[in-house]
């Protein structure tokens, strides 16, 4: 273990992954193993083996998922669309390389196509390799179809494509900024069918409450239903997460949400529940949408 390898530090002998939280948090990950490690044209990509958490994947030095606590997101980002939508059967997922939410995705037996965009084909393949319990294999479902490019410009001229959109981003730095944008969020409503509707992770309540705001607002100004939920993610900052749902059509009360896929964190009650949000995020997106 003398090799050294970017966005990784010895003390006493043992590896360490250090992740800065914007200047102020550092959240370090004790490592036993460098499972893979590329610099590809878009990034540096590391699946690393954690001794708590795993096999990780780790972007320019910033973990996005663990096989370890990776299900309740892609999870989350799956089936609540998925279940709240009355027959998905096109499914756009914008983003998602480690494949975890198109493994969940394919869940669905109504389902006939799940377009995976991705721009950077090194995720994808580390990831099918080195985590097979986040990604299901190298083997995926014959319905996934795998799209090697600019998520922002394959969106564009889909007029009604799709029933259901994903999208499942990093955080919005450099090129992932522009799956935060409005323009994006206006060329996922156009491809939407009548009926469609879309949900992307909108960051944490606590470190991250202006960008997920201004999710809110984007969203809120396009699509005439909208809500959020949350869920707790150990390895992302802060732990609670938030999610945002955007609809052209009405979206069921919690209570009737309907859930029968086998999962190891989702189930109808936690489906329902997760609209429940805490007293302070009640407030702050009640105060936004009456502005």
């Amino acid at each position: 273990m003398n090799k050294q390898h970017l966005y990784l530090q010895r003390s006493q002998d043992m590896l360490w992954l250090t992740e800065d939280e914007q200047d102020n948090l550092k959240i370090s990950y004790r490592i036993r193993d460098v499972l893979f490690e590329e610099q590809s044209p878009f990034q540096h990509v590391m699946v690393l083996d954690s001794y708590d958490f795993g096999p990780m994947l780790v972007l320019d030095g910033v973990v996005q998922t663990t096989s370890a606590d990776g299900y309740i997101y892609n999870e989350m980002l799956a089936h609540m669309p998925l279940s709240v939508h009355p027959a998905p059967r096109r499914v756009l997922i914008i983003g998602g390389g480690d494949c975890g939410v198109a493994k969940e995705a394919a869940k669905y037996d109504a389902v006939e196509t799940i377009d995976l965009v991705e721009i950077d084909e090194a995720v994808v393949r580390a990831c099918r390799r080195y985590m097979p319990d986040v990604s299901g294999g190298e083997h995926p479902d014959p319905r996934i179809r795998h799209h090697y490019t600019d998520g922002v410009a394959f969106v564009k001229n889909k007029q009604g494509a799709y029933d259901v959109i994903i999208v499942d981003s990093s955080d919005p730095v450099g090129p992932a900024e522009q799956l935060f944008s409005t323009e994006f969020y206006r060329d996922l409503h156009s491809a939407l069918n009548e009926g469609g509707l879309m949900v992307c992770q909108s960051q944490s309540p606590i470190f991250h409450k202006d960008v997920m705001m201004r999710s809110w607002e984007r969203i809120g100004k396009l699509f005439p239903y909208i809500r959020m939920f949350t869920a707790v993610v150990p390895t992302y900052p802060g732990g609670l997460w938030s999610f945002t749902l955007g609809s052209k059509r009405p979206l069921p009360a919690p209570e009737d949400i309907r859930f029968d896929k086998e999962a190891r964190y989702v189930n109808e009650n936690v489906l329902r529940a997760s609209f429940a949000l805490p007293a302070f995020l009640e407030k702050l997106v009640a105060d936004r949408s009456a502005q």
